[in-house]
């Protein structure tokens, strides 16, 4: 799984930093990111649960291929 966060639509609501602090965080102006190094989800179960959550629908899961 790859994370990312669509900036230009993120407002800042914080849903998934609260979900999963081990993978989200806020930026110096308030739009949520993902920690350097946690965009394959850090094996947290709950990412699927904060993109969900996310008011605006800003963040994206793209599932990979393992052959």
């Amino acid at each position: 799984m790859r994370i990312s966060i669509d900036t230009d639509r993120c407002i800042g609501s914080a849903q998934c930093v609260v979900a999963v602090p081990a993978v989200f965080e806020q930026d110096d102006d308030g739009l949520s990111t993902v920690i350097a190094g946690r965009e394959d989800g850090a094996g947290q179960p709950l990412v699927r649960e904060a993109a969900r959550a996310c008011p605006v629908q800003a963040i994206t899961l793209t599932e990979s291929d393992r052959t």
